[in-house]
């Protein structure tokens, strides 16, 4: 069940983007040379909300989609669109949400009513990890380590400033890019570069 709360975030969703589209939060950031990351992306891994590990190196051949989430935030409703998302591009393309309570308090919950949330409200099947620390902490988990260090990824300092940073990784593991909170999963900005992948498929 949502919270009233939810519900209003959920109807406001449309003018946040809006307003902060063309605000810091609409950052995109692409990588300026196809190089290998120092510290390979398929050494990496972390652990399903169910408690399962995920070895990325499962993920070899698709591009993944690595997004901060939280069920309280004015971007929440983009997990409809990254459902959306999930589906248009199931051959190419992995979705990974990494739940969070970094920004504002905004994701309370366990990883439990964290899971009933996504599926009862945006009907969510892509995997979800459990929740962790994604800002320049000691405790950020080992992937958002990997996304915010040059030394590893080979050109990446930019950290999430806010829920739903979303990160791009190519099919071979290369970061290719950061898109802010507000752009939409389902812009044109972020399916370009899935769509080129999938022509070069054909």
């Amino acid at each position: 069940m949502a919270s009233f709360r939810q519900k209003l975030l959920k109807k406001l969703y449309p003018a946040i983007m809006r307003l902060t589209k063309s605000s810091d939060r609409g950052k995109v950031l692409e990588s300026p040379q196809p190089a290998a990351a120092p510290v390979p992306f398929y050494q990496l891994g972390g652990q399903l909300n169910n408690g399962q590990e995920l070895s990325f190196e499962q993920l070899k051949g698709k591009q993944v989609l690595l997004v901060n989430t939280a069920s309280n935030c004015g971007y929440t409703g983009q997990y409809a669109e990254l459902q959306q998302l999930s589906e248009q591009f199931a051959d190419e393309l992995v979705i990974l949400g990494f739940p969070a309570n970094d920004f504002a308090e905004q994701e309370k919950a366990d990883d439990k009513t964290i899971e009933q949330f996504c599926q009862v409200n945006f009907g969510v099947s892509f995997p979800l990890m459990k929740k962790s620390v994604v800002v320049k902490q000691p405790q950020q988990h080992p992937v958002y380590q990997w996304l915010s260090d040059a030394r590893r990824n080979g050109w990446n300092e930019q950290a999430p400033d806010w829920n739903f940073a979303k990160y791009l990784i190519s099919e071979d593991g290369r970061l290719t890019h950061y898109f802010g909170p507000a752009v939409s999963p389902l812009s044109e900005t972020v399916t370009q570069h899935l769509n080129g992948a999938k022509r070069g498929r054909v």
